[in-house]
């Protein structure tokens, strides 16, 4: 099996479909959210777009300490989440196109203030992070029904597709 060939595809795949979910982005709802325990709207966007740089991190260090900067590019519009979506889209391919499988067998966690708090594989960690784009996104697919924005389909079509 090929094991780059497929983490590639099924973040192609990812890529795409959170794509059409950026293209519905609303304007002027950056803070919306729909209970105070919940991320705001523009936050839960920068998230899931960032974790498309993830495989860059993963396959150049051997962990990520949060206590140590780490500050994803703020985001402020649709625009600005297509091109950061664009820009990490294309890192992490590359880290993944530069990789060897050997690479995918090494350690990798996250930690704060240098306590480990979680610890994959190197490819248990790109694959947690595909996760964490499914489970994002379709969090980000509630706040768009709550706000009666159209949900695109992932998986097949939505409801919004099907009855237009």
């Amino acid at each position: 099996m090929d094991t780059l060939k497929n983490l590639k595809d099924e973040l192609t795949e990812e890529y795409n479909t959170t794509k059409k979910f950026l293209d519905n982005f609303p304007k002027d709802k950056n803070d919306y959210a729909p209970h105070t325990k919940s991320m705001k709207l523009m936050d839960l966007a920068t998230h899931i777009v960032d974790i498309f740089g993830w495989p860059q991190v993963i396959l150049n260090t051997d962990y990520l300490d949060f206590a140590d900067g780490y500050n994803p590019e703020k985001m402020g519009t649709k625009e600005d989440l297509l091109q950061q979506l664009e820009k990490q889209h294309k890192a992490g391919m590359q880290a993944l196109e530069n990789a060897k499988e050997a690479d995918l067998k090494l350690n990798w966690s996250i930690r704060m203030n240098g306590e480990k708090i979680m610890e994959w594989s190197k490819y248990g960690a790109i694959r947690h992070g595909l996760n964490q784009v499914t489970h994002h996104r379709a969090q980000l697919g509630v706040y768009y029904r709550l706000l009666n924005i159209p949900v695109p389909g992932s998986y097949g079509p939505s409801a919004d597709e099907q009855n237009g």
